[in-house]
């Protein structure tokens, strides 16, 4: 058994390129990573690695051995998740989540009582996470997803409202057409990805309207930009599922329906070495039932 740390240290190094990166998932230095690897090659008799100064990459035999030693650790995983499969799920399950996934409460709170023995650790960002290099089990994201090496389900799609409270409405009026916002207050949701304030997406007789209204307050998360619409303080453009609970209460009413086509897609990826995992499948199954049903 105190084989498998220099062949789990070979894997990552030669799947990353990069003996930093394989020490910062295994939680060891650089120089961990590289010591287990020269082991290895002394034992091996071979060298697994061609060394620069700027990137390593794997010699014949390092292919050929990394081929073997992949095969040996989804052996071992395949072992586990057999075991794993016969309990209830349970165990940490790491989710990543846009910063919209904060308006996910329901959903996660469903989540986590049906399965009590299960452990969530959410993390709520915009910025892209290397899901497998950063520990994460799960991960949920709005609009496309570049990475293909991971398994994806889609969750659905949604359409967007701009909605306003009735006192609010009752004050200012309700616009007719997207061009009357300019004499209405408009809350605005800024990315932290980028910085740039959300686009307003409007569009008339089929084609996309060339126009955005002025903002009068602007916050980098939603949720309390939903809180000042409730409070009569303007009008906000969101996706729909982020207020459905205000719209069917009545403290949230939307305008110009027919002015907006735009929709996004949500969907759940994870790493495929976990494809199967008890606790992935039922948070994946939860999710898919509860966050866009209507």
């Amino acid at each position: 058994m105190d084989r498998l740390g220099p062949l789990n240290a070979f894997i990552h190094a030669a799947e990353t390129r990069s003996f930093t990166a394989a020490g910062q998932a295994l939680g060891i230095s650089s120089s961990a990573v590289g010591k287990a690897i020269a082991r290895l090659e002394e034992r091996l008799g071979a060298p697994l690695f061609h060394r620069s100064t700027r990137n390593i990459t794997l010699t014949p035999e390092g292919g050929r051995f990394l081929k073997r030693c992949q095969t040996i650790f989804s052996e071992i995983e395949a072992a586990e998740l057999e075991i794993a499969q016969s309990t209830a799920p349970k165990g940490t399950l790491r989710v990543s989540l846009p910063l919209i996934g904060m308006l996910m409460t329901p959903p996660l709170g469903a989540f986590a009582k049906a399965y009590p023995e299960i452990t969530l650790e959410l993390d709520f960002t915009d910025r892209l996470v290397d899901v497998i290099e950063e520990g994460f089990d799960v991960v949920m994201r709005t609009g496309k997803v570049a990475d293909s090496n991971l398994k994806m389900r889609m969750l659905g799609t949604y359409g967007y409202v701009i909605v306003g409270s009735p006192a609010y409405l009752a004050k200012r009026g309700i616009p007719r057409e997207p061009e009357e916002l300019v004499g209405h207050d408009c809350l605005f949701h800024r990315w932290t990805a980028t910085g740039k304030l959300e686009r307003w997406i409007f569009s008339r007789e089929g084609a996309e309207l060339d126009f955005q209204p002025p903002a009068s307050t602007v916050a980098n998360t939603m949720e309390p930009l939903i809180g000042l619409a409730e409070q009569g303080l303007g009008l906000f453009y969101t996706p729909s599922f982020t207020v459905r609970r205000q719209l069917a209460n009545g403290t949230l009413r939307s305008v110009l329906d027919a002015s907006l086509r735009s929709s996004g897609t949500l969907q759940i990826l994870w790493p495929p070495s976990r494809h199967g995992s008890p606790k992935i499948k039922a948070f994946v199954d939860v999710m898919a039932r509860t966050v866009l049903a209507s």
